[in-house]
């Protein structure tokens, strides 16, 4: 089995890698961390620069354990590409961040981790950023 983590590069995302390197290593089980988004002409915040994917692999070699870094930029959304790899490999736990949000700013711009929630067949453990 393998734990995922849903990366994007704010606190709540660091958190989630935080939690996900955690558990990976209290079970002693491979982490698979994903940084996803549809990309295009639009800038995308929840996609990882260059140096932040540098910085996340090199955390991730540092650890001791069996862990891969993949970021996704094929016109799919991050949920869709977290539903994909949930149905296609043998998933525990997904990990996932969580920021707080105003009623109206969840109305107007969806929720990535609600919609997780609510369509992923596997565990689901959601974290908070320190302070948050």
């Amino acid at each position: 089995m393998t734990i995922l983590v849903a990366y994007v590069p704010r606190p709540e995302g660091r958190a989630a890698l935080d939690k996900g390197i955690e558990i990976a290593k209290r079970r002693q089980e491979p982490l698979m961390v994903v940084n996803a988004g549809p990309g295009g002409q639009q800038e995308d915040t929840s996609l990882a620069a260059g140096y932040e994917v540098e910085r996340v692999e090199e955390l991730l070699a540092a650890q001791g354990i069996t862990a891969e870094f993949k970021q996704f930029v094929r016109g799919k959304s991050a949920v869709d590409e977290i539903n994909d790899l949930v149905e296609s490999r043998d998933i525990s736990v997904l990990v996932i961040g969580l920021r707080r949000r105003t009623a109206v700013g969840k109305l107007i711009l969806g929720s990535v981790a609600q919609e997780l929630l609510m369509t992923v067949s596997c565990p689901v453990l959601c974290v908070k950023a320190a302070g948050a």
